[in-house]
């Protein structure tokens, strides 16, 4: 027994069967006997999976506070709640908390994928001990164990196999490929791939026809599937784009916030002002600055985003990701069931000199057909009597059980009506084998069918012309050939008898692209979005799939292991890239956490990949993430709508603080209806703007670098503008008012107000002039607005507000002042859009 896992790991696949029985000191017939397998147990430990310790429960919820913009959050809370507002103190805090929760959830729901591959390992198994056959649990099993494989079985670890019986088993799940893949107990190449490994069954697979036994190497951590295990343990996630830019943003404005209350109170304090209240005015100014309303209008807009992404068949399980599609510049997207329809689909059929397309995809008997003729009708009977498959109908879905090659034949030949009941009883056959390489199968009144290679049933035949299925293999398909003769039932059917027989056609097959699939990936290409084939299948067969599409060779990469495809994501983000990957098996579950954003298929996809993953698409369709793309650039839009419409109101409250500080004037804006302003047209007005829907050019522009600030330089101009403009009015309807204290504070917080309905307007398009904009698109702009009217009056004109606010009733002529103000707002933002426009073509 080997001592050390280097020596169980020494590529068992590379050695003859007599040395892996040898080091792992078991025998081949007999096994291992029930002592030296106990001891190995007490040794080596069961054969799970091990268990995780992470940080605990406490300390995961506290890290969620550790956010620049959760500091500035807490901040407003304690500024609000030195003011006496405990009302909007506890309504900040409880955003946090909200924020914070929401977090923990997400970190939770990153377990669940180590806990799916751990319920993956976890079966029974036939092992022989003593040289008796007995069903232990998967736990229980050790290296030097022989174990007992049939067909429906799900292997319980890795083997070494040392005898098989026309053993097919899917690996699919592990390393990408659609097909079975036949095993026997020959040595392969030390450097084989993963998937190359011909006499190796890795735990977690399925045997899905044949039989064998094979050598227990490696159980636990040690095999393929805990390798992937650890790798899903210690990958990290990333930050999304928003959430980088956020956190930039917040740093930023914490900064200039408690520059700007300092320099305020140093500036009162010179001009003789008492320090009392200069701090109040500087704590005023910071409540001002603050976005209060920011982290809701992200989550709103996000999970507005979720319910659309929804109805497009995308399932967000974690809120940020619906962002970060509208920001992701590279798709690496697997093969097997995204771009295709992960079904073998016989495509061509070629009798008596004749080609015949075969309509439809996958599974499904249902296609068009033409009225076959009697050469066709018999290339598809031979199809159908070489055949041990089925097509059935499981939860409105059509699934093969068998072989899926012999499945497609099956869907073929139903497609031009012909069913079992058409091919006469089967009384003899000669099985398919790797060494045979074909099918015979004798039925009633003496007809055989010949189903293989076309190279070997030409061996019957005598044709050597070729030409035909060499034509259809350079396409990527999988050529059989057919073939009739006769042998009466008395006489033994062996391969000498067939020779002579006639030659009936080819079926050519492949796992076809979906065609909407190839739309969705050129829509990409369009936006700007480069698409990557990763997958675990031949270079052959991906290069082919990827001609469908237009993708280039060195967009394709093919035979990639787990560790390969994560270490391409890794360093296509380091090349500065936001990253979309899509995988449904064990293998991709790594790079499926890596990525900025994990897509993880619904249907044919593995719980592990479902778990590890941030969106899933519940039709397994590539055009849906396209969908997605979409509804996250949207998404996107109306995040920055909101923070360039929220930021010129947060900027001039600042302002006007300051600037009366300055002046040595009284504050035109007291702190309580500074945060009336913030907290109530940021969720009458502002969330209105998460509904807003997508513009129609959303999917024809490029992403935007995922370098760029959240604020761009021109942005920027406009917020500096618009607070400018706010500034200027604000403090002219104060200082120019002719009443009381009172009233001149009640006209200049109206301003801001109306100036913010007005901006609204221009923010529905940050880039495009509105002069007359439809409220159909969005009828909630007009219950915000009329929501905000009505606090307005409210809070003008109500005795208690007045005695809350330091409010006072104002009569029209202030009213005309105000609106005046607003759509001389409205005006210099579509003036300077137009000017941009005009100077950038």
């Amino acid at each position: 027994m080997p001592s050390t896992t280097a020596e169980r790991d020494a590529t068992p696949h590379g050695m003859p069967v007599h040395e892996v029985v040898l080091l792992a000191e078991t025998d081949a017939d007999t096994g291992l006997s029930g002592a030296v397998a106990a001891a190995r147990l007490a040794s080596l430990g069961p054969n799970k999976l091990p268990e995780r310790r992470g940080p605990g429960r406490l300390r995961r919820l506290l890290a969620q506070f550790h956010n620049p913009l959760i500091y500035v959050l807490l901040a407003a809370a304690a500024l609000t709640a030195v003011l006496g507002e405990t009302v909007d103190a506890s309504v900040v805090l409880g955003v946090v908390l909200v924020n914070a929760i929401v977090g923990y959830l997400q970190e939770v729901r990153a377990e669940r994928a180590l806990d799916a591959l751990e319920a993956m390992v976890r079966t029974e198994a036939t092992v022989i001990r003593d040289g008796t056959a007995a069903r232990v649990t998967s736990e229980e099993l050790v290296p030097g164990d022989l174990v007992v494989l049939d067909e429906g079985d799900q292997v319980p670890a890795d083997l070494r196999l040392v005898r098989t019986r026309e053993l097919r088993v899917d690996e699919s799940a592990l390393t990408g490929e659609s097909q079975p893949a036949h095993k026997d107990p020959l040595p392969v190449p030390h450097d084989a791939a993963l998937a190359d490994r011909t006499n190796m069954a890795y735990s977690g697979t399925l045997v899905t026809t044949g039989g064998g036994r094979g050598v227990v190497v490696a159980t636990g951590a040690d095999t393929e599937i805990g390798h992937v295990h650890r790798l899903v343990g210690t990958t990290t996630t990333v930050q999304t784009p928003l959430t980088r830019k956020l956190a930039r943003f917040s740093k930023l404005l914490t900064v200039v916030i408690l520059g700007l209350a300092v320099v305020s109170v140093v500036i009162g304090v010179l001009r003789g002002e008492p320090f009392a209240e200069m701090v109040t005015a500087a704590v005023a100014l910071a409540v001002g600055a603050i976005p209060e309303g920011l982290p809701a209008a992200v989550t709103v807009t996000l999970a507005i985003g979720v319910a659309r992404m929804a109805r497009r068949n995308a399932v967000i399980r974690r809120l940020p990701a619906v962002e970060t599609l509208g920001s992701t510049t590279v798709v690496c997207t697997d093969k097997t069931g995204t771009l295709t329809a992960n079904a073998m689909t016989v495509r061509q059929v070629v009798a008596d000199g004749q080609r015949w397309a075969v309509d439809g995809i996958g599974y499904s008997p249902l296609g068009d057909f033409p009225p076959p003729t009697a050469a066709v009708r018999e290339v598809l009977l031979a199809g159908l009597a070489c055949n041990d498959a089925q097509v059935v109908l499981q939860d409105d879905r059509w699934t093969a059980v068998g072989d899926p090659t012999e499945a497609a034949l099956v869907v073929s030949a139903r497609k031009a009506r012909l069913t079992p009941d058409d091919v006469p009883e089967r009384v003899d056959e000669l099985p398919f084998t790797s060494q045979r390489r074909f099918m015979a199968t004798r039925h009633a009144g003496g007809v055989v069918y010949l189903k293989g290679a076309v190279e070997r049933i030409s061996e019957f035949t005598g044709s050597t012309d070729h030409t035909e299925a060499d034509r259809l293999a350079r396409q990527g398909m999988r050529v059989l050939a057919f073939a009739r003769t006769h042998v009466p039932e008395g006489t033994p059917l062996t391969e000498d008898v067939l020779h002579g027989a006639v030659s009936l056609g080819l079926q050519a097959m492949h796992d076809p692209p979906r065609p909407e699939a190839i739309e969705a990936v050129r829509a990409c290409q369009e936006a700007g979005i480069e698409v990557r084939m990763i997958t675990g299948d031949h270079l052959g067969t991906a290069r082919a799939i990827a001609a469908h599409f237009s993708l280039s060779d060195d967009a394709v990469h093919a035979r990639v292991s787990p560790e390969e495809k994560l270490k391409l994501v890794k360093q296509i983000q380091a090349d500065g890239h936001v990253v979309a990957m899509t995988g449904d098996g064990v293998n991709d579950a790594p790079a499926l956490r890596r990525a900025d954003i994990g897509v993880a298929m619904g249907r044919g996809g593995t719980e592990v990949a479902k778990q590890a993953a941030d969106m899933v698409l519940t039709d397994d369709n590539f055009s849906s993430i396209r969908a997605a793309v979409e509804e996250g650039r949207a998404v996107f839009d109306n995040l920055r709508k909101f923070i360039i419409w929220t930021l010129p109101t947060n900027m001039a409250e600042g302002l006007v603080i300051l600037t009366a500080i300055l002046l040595g004037t009284a504050l035109p804006i007291l702190p309580v209806q500074i945060l009336w302003i913030n907290m109530t047209t940021a969720v009458a007005l502002g969330l209105t703007l998460a509904f807003e829907p997508r513009e129609p050019d959303v999917m024809r522009r490029p992403p935007l670098p995922p370098s760029l600030p959240l604020l761009t330089g021109a942005l920027m101009q406009r917020i500096l503008l618009v607070s400018a403009v706010l500034l200027a009015g604000s403090f002219a309807a104060f200082h120019l008012h002719g009443g009381t204290l009172d009233q001149a504070r009640t006209v200049a917080v109206n301003v801001f107000v109306a100036a913010q309905i007005a901006y609204l307007f221009n923010c529905r398009s940050l880039r495009n002039l509105r002069p007359h904009v439809g409220f159909r698109r969005n009828p909630w702009l007009v219950v915000g607005i009329a929501v905000t009217i009505a606090l307005q009056l409210l809070f003008t004109y109500l005795p208690a507000m007045n005695t809350l606010f330091d409010t006072a009733p104002i009569g029209w002529r202030d009213w005309a002042v105000v609106v005046a103000l607003a759509v001389v707002a409205y005006a210099v933002v579509e003036v300077e859009k137009w000017l941009r426009r005009k100077s950038t073509g």
